[in-house]
Formats: structure tokens, sequence, C-alpha cells
């Protein structure tokens, strides 16, 4: 009797998948979701070892001017859009390589914070082969199907991504608030 390995049977890894991406030695775009996040990843792979060189949570976003009362929403589908577009800005200013899109075991399914993170790195110029009809509508991106309409905040956001202006870093929001 064969023993599946461990992250196999925790639905974590899958190493038939991994393997191939290895041995095509083409740097990966890892996109993973957490309960309060989008991760974004630039690693290359040499003998089986991952060297992370560009590493983005949405948390970043709050750099750029995310409002605290959505603080909750880090997860949503603007948060993946505005993430995408932020680690394909960061590709393209270290002149790095196109990646291979790595979405591990999560489940490609259309129209979902996946595709919303891809159509940010398209967005940002980084090519990649994707159907348009995967993508999210726009209403959705923007935030609109939201509770609160979010739509405005996005737009002001996704501008100051673009042209490369953060606010007051988030930690630093933090202390200044404490002074106070």
């Amino acid at each position: 009797m064969r023993i599946p390995k461990r992250r196999r049977t925790e639905g974590k890894t899958d190493y038939l998948k991994r393997m191939k991406l290895l041995k095509g030695e083409t740097p990966r775009l890892i996109f993973r979701k957490t309960n309060r996040y989008i991760i974004a990843q630039y690693v290359i792979s040499r003998e089986a070892k991952d060297e992370i060189k560009i590493g983005i949570t949405s948390k970043k976003l709050l750099d750029y001017g995310w409002p605290e009362e959505f603080s909750g929403s880090l997860k949503s589908i603007p948060a993946s859009y505005l993430t995408g577009l932020i680690m394909g800005k960061e590709i393209i200013k270290n002149k790095m390589k196109i990646p291979i899109v790595d979405l591990g075991m999560i489940r490609a399914i259309s129209k979902n914070k996946t595709f919303a993170f891809i159509k940010g790195l398209t967005d940002a110029g980084i090519k990649i082969k994707c159907s348009e009809e995967n993508f999210p509508e726009n209403e959705r991106i923007e935030g609109k199907n939201l509770k609160k309409d979010f739509s405005k905040i996005f737009k002001e956001i996704k501008l100051k991504i673009e042209s490369g202006k953060q606010e007051v870093s988030h930690s630093n929001r933090k202390s200044i608030q404490k002074e106070k």
C-alpha cells in the first residue's frame, strides 16, 4: 500500500504539477488567497529551491489609500485586481522575464478573484494568454457590487498605482495617529 504525501492529503500541493513547473525553468507568478489577504509572489526555481524575487500581499493596498473601513475586504475581487496591477508594475519596473501563473490547488473558475488578479497583470502590461470572457465584469472589479459603492475609491487607488505614488505607509499612519 502506498501512503500519499502529507501536503497532498491536506490539499496543499499537487506534486505532478509542481514537477512540470520546475522542469520548465520558467519563473512562476504564484497566486494564493487566504482568509484575509491575496498573496502574489514572483519565484525563480533553481535545483528545486524556490527564491522569491518579489512578494506582495493585498495589505500593501493600505499604502495606496485603501480605507480602513474596507480592511476586511482585502481578499475581494477589487483587491485581487489591484494586487495584480501592483505586481505587474513591479515586474515591468524590475525588467523581469514574463512568468507562468501558478494557481496551485486553487480551482480556475471564470469571473472570480483569480481572473481578476490576472486581469490586473494584463492591464499592467504583462502578456498572459487568457480569454477575455474569463475576466469578471468591470462593475465587479470596481466594487460596485459591494455593500457600499467602492468605485470612486477604486479609481483613486488605481490612478495612484499607475502613477507610482504611495501615501503614508500603513505602519507610519498608525504611529502618527498614536502621537495625536
